[in-house]
């Protein structure tokens, strides 16, 4: 009965009476909630649940820049702008198309089997109505929060296009691919109505429809788009052109997971702490391995690849943050860092230019992370935040639910690569919207060709060293296949201020 409490005793003091507020009944007939003019619809929940979710909806906010400036840093100088805009016109484009339809298609409280339908279009009847992903948050609050994990899955998978991609295609693609890929994999995954989650599979907070879905569409993106100019010759000397950018956005990324796994418990329990605890865990022990296994090779302590195995790290623990104990953390750490490292090389035998290795980290991390989860899934850890029950995986001896995983990582993983190349070839063929841009454009540079600014002011007045020898500027050709240009084919971008120091050595001395 509402007001009552069967909470512990304590001294004579009901301990249940003390965080206690009066309820009115829910009798699931009234969309909304109820009637805000007649009544609080605040009294269904609790002030510190909210408070905890409306922070991680900012943290998850907050990542996305962060992916920008890993991405950024990752690549050539003459295309640093594009990733860092590509990213932030993902939340815009994606937080739209949540907006009128995606939540609907997602979360819906009708939805079916494999998406939902537009019962919630225009967030319409979207309010105060306890929410399917759980008892303890509104719809509202529910919808703004997966608003942000739509929005850095596709920021995550359009980094592909990285330094040959046109920019007009790109942001149809994400209109068209968060309604028919991320919504399909999120509703079958996390709707309760869904086919993973009757089936029993565990995924708390987006091992397959952020990850593997991301990971397996930039695998396809890469594929449609072809190699880049000069890959696989001495034309394209690659290597990141920032990396303090890079450490940037891993501090941005490695900050925001704390809102995207421990916020996906929704609510302020002891299962968000657990999933804080791992989270950070599985990120240090994954920039150690990455680090340590490119140290064998090469005797440097790689300032990259401990960012690289951070993020393996915090992907691998994504599904199983809300179901694991702290100790396995650890392995998650460990096998997530050697995988995903040894996954870089998976491109080359696919004859793939994956330019930013999104597949191995995301799609092979998401892949690691949710077997894992069919392992170290413990009933007990699920129970913190005092209602989810779970059968667990093999530590609670559930040893159909590592079957369970697989299918679900497989069907995400071939619906994501298939539906995406589908909708890049049909994108091709339509006039305007051909994906990669010109050779000249991508000798320029996509900062300049298709933006028009740049990361920094002096590109505009240095653009290339070519052959090693001479400084072409801005009044120069701008593409090093000109029949009167004075440069000659080949190009290379400052990777930092040693190399103009070194060109203008080589300069005096010639």
């Amino acid at each position: 009965m509402p007001g009552t409490s069967n909470g512990p005793v304590l001294n004579g003091v009901d301990l249940g009476k003390l965080n206690y507020t009066e309820e009115v009944l829910y009798n699931g007939t009234i969309p909304t909630g109820g009637n805000s003019l007649i009544q609080d619809l605040n009294v269904f929940y609790d002030a510190g649940d909210i408070a905890w979710m409306l922070t991680s909806t900012a943290l998850v906010l907050l990542m996305i820049p962060g992916v920008g400036f890993f991405y950024s840093g990752l690549a050539r100088r003459k295309s640093a702008l594009s990733l860092i805009w590509l990213s932030m016109m993902a939340t815009g484009v994606t937080s739209f198309q949540w907006f009128f339809w995606g939540y609907s298609l997602t979360f819906s409280h009708t939805a079916g089997k494999f998406i939902g339908d537009l019962s919630n279009i225009g967030l319409r009847n979207t309010l105060a109505a306890p929410s399917v992903g759980s008892h303890k948050i509104p719809d509202l609050l529910f919808a703004v929060y997966q608003g942000m994990f739509a929005a850095i899955t596709v920021a995550l998978a359009v980094g592909a296009v990285a330094e040959r991609g046109r920019m007009l295609p790109c942001v149809i693609f994400m209109l068209v691919w968060s309604t028919v890929i991320y919504d399909a994999i999120a509703c079958w995954t996390w709707n309760p109505h869904g086919w993973v989650a009757s089936m029993g599979g565990l995924d708390f907070a987006g091992g397959t429809p952020v990850h593997i879905s991301s990971g397996s569409a930039a695998l396809a993106y890469s594929l449609m788009l072809g190699k880049r100019r000069g890959h696989g010759t001495h034309e394209l000397n690659f290597r990141p052109h920032n990396v303090t950018q890079i450490i940037i956005g891993t501090v941005f990324l490695w900050v925001g997971w704390f809102g995207f796994n421990a916020g996906s418990a929704l609510s302020a329990s002891m299962r968000a702490v657990m999933a804080a605890v791992v989270t950070n865990l599985a990120a240090s022990v994954g920039g150690v391995t990455w680090c340590l296994l490119d140290y064998r090779l090469e005797k440097k302590w790689s300032a990259v690849g401990f960012c690289s195995g951070v993020v393996a790290g915090l992907v691998a623990i994504t599904p199983g943050s809300g179901y694991v104990p702290a100790w396995s953390a650890v392995v998650y750490g460990i096998a997530a860092g050697s995988a995903c490292n040894y996954g870089t090389k998976i491109k080359f035998l696919l004859g793939i230019d994956d330019a930013l290795d999104i597949f191995a980290v995301h799609a092979i991390g998401g892949f690691v992370g949710n077997l894992l989860t069919g392992f170290f899934a413990a009933d007990y850890i699920a129970h913190l935040d005092g209602f989810t029950v779970i059968p667990g995986g093999w530590l609670n001896r559930h040893w159909i639910q590592l079957a369970y995983q697989l299918a679900d990582s497989v069907s995400g993983f071939a619906y994501s690569f298939c539906g995406s190349c589908l909708i890049l070839f049909v994108m091709n063929l339509i006039p305007g919207l051909r994906l990669r841009a010109s050779e000249e454009a991508e000798v320029l540079g996509m900062d300049d060709a298709e933006i028009g600014e740049f990361a920094y002011d002096y590109v505009e007045l240095t653009r290339d060293v070519i052959n090693g020898d001479a400084l072409v500027d801005e009044g120069d050709s701008k593409f090093s296949g000109d029949v009167d240009s004075p440069i000659g084919p080949h190009e290379k971008n400052f990777s930092s201020s040693t190399d103009e120091t070194a060109l203008n050595s080589r300069m005096q001395r010639g």
